[in-house]
């Protein structure tokens, strides 16, 4: 049975006029609207109490468990503007799947989807007015933020009795501040691993991302925007970023993209991107990709595009990749992303209500 919200409007609002200057610029991940959707769970009761109530911290005991075995999962996705002013997202049913795969692998219990995708609804109900207006093409949205935490105090090693499920949301402006998609520059790291063979890398959960950081600062330093993380075990495979999947695309109309192995989180832009590959006329592959073929291919001109995607940014061109002791830059004289442009233009268009939706890909929340 689903569930029933009980929903309490906050009375003291953010003002109409510090609301519109937030989102004249909102930036990304920096401010968040009045209200957040909360459902508890536990073992003798299942999932009850929805509610959706004024922003708020929360309550937490110190020894509330997911501050000492990380015991959490999260997603992201967004909430478009259309010009007619209704309100849709994206594939929720995909985050609603992976979310319950997330669940599963963390010890967690799986919120059904008819439930995840009405607290969206719930909330963006109330917080319309947080949802910017994309004019002229932008590409302003209100990120929506669904996670769910163990929040039983105790201290042992074993499955929280009491969980908390939550969403808040975000209105964000471009990812890409200052104008424009900008290349990002990638560091091959060999010292550090994302996400190991029977781990939780296929799942969307804080711990792989905080696994990442050291990765990252490591790219930083080496003057690169973000990190290319390789399997654990041979150090010779392409997995991914600290948070978005890869494209590699060939002059002979390949594109290619590492396969699932479970140390991999299954992007919901990724899976958009291969279906939507074939409807432009390219030919998608799901395979390994040793990272030595990403240099090769790039010193023979094999090598056309590269790109990265994620719900935040969309889709990323590459433009130089780095290692100790060498480099590849793709951005050659002339160069243009047409590939991943095109992908990104397409994706943004059906997102927007600009072209027709014919994967039936997008929800109305309001």
């Amino acid at each position: 049975m689903a569930l029933e919200f009980t929903v309490t409007e906050r009375p003291d609002r953010v003002s109409d006029e510090d609301r519109a200057a937030i989102l004249a610029n909102p930036g990304f991940g920096n401010h968040f609207t009045d209200h957040m959707v909360r459902i508890t769970w536990d073992s003798e009761a299942g999932w009850h109490d929805a509610e959706v109530g004024a922003y708020r911290p929360f309550q937490l005991d110190p020894a509330a468990a997911v501050l000492h075995y990380a015991q959490e999962i999260f997603e992201g996705m967004k909430a478009y503007r259309h010009a007619d002013g209704s309100v849709w997202t994206f594939r929720p049913e995909a985050n609603a799947a992976r979310f319950a795969r997330s669940a599963t692998r963390l010890a967690l219990p799986v919120l059904p989807e008819e439930d995840f995708i009405q607290s969206l609804k719930e909330i963006v109900a109330l917080d319309k007015v947080w949802v910017p207006d994309a004019a002229n093409g932008g590409e302003e949205s209100l990120y929506l933020r669904p996670y769910m935490f163990a929040s039983e105090a105790f201290l042992g090693v074993r499955p929280a009795k009491q969980v908390t499920y939550s969403v808040i949301a975000s209105p964000a402006g471009a990812y890409f501040g200052g104008g424009g998609v900008k290349p990002v520059d990638l560091w091959i790291s060999t010292d550090y691993a994302r996400a190991g063979e029977g781990g939780t890398g296929g799942a969307k959960c804080g711990g792989n991302y905080a696994s990442s950081l050291a990765g990252q600062l490591e790219g930083i330093a080496q003057g690169c925007q973000q990190a290319v993380f390789l399997d654990s075990s041979t150090h010779t495979y392409i997995e991914e970023l600290g948070g978005m999947n890869l494209f590699l695309v060939y002059q002979d109309g390949r594109i290619v993209t590492p396969e699932l192995t479970g140390t991999i989180l299954e992007g919901v832009t990724r899976s958009s991107i291969l279906s939507l590959a074939k409807d432009l006329g390219l030919s998608p592959e799901e395979r390994r990709i040793p990272i030595q073929e990403w240099k090769d291919a790039a010193a023979s001109g094999e090598l056309s595009e590269v790109f990265a995607c994620g719900t935040a940014a969309v889709v990323t061109p590459v433009g130089e990749l780095r290692w100790d002791g060498g480099s590849c830059d793709h951005r050659r004289e002339g160069h243009v992303d047409e590939v991943a442009t095109k992908i990104r233009s397409t994706l943004l268009d059906i997102q927007y209500g600009r072209v027709e939706d014919t994967h039936g890909w997008l929800t109305q929340l309001a």
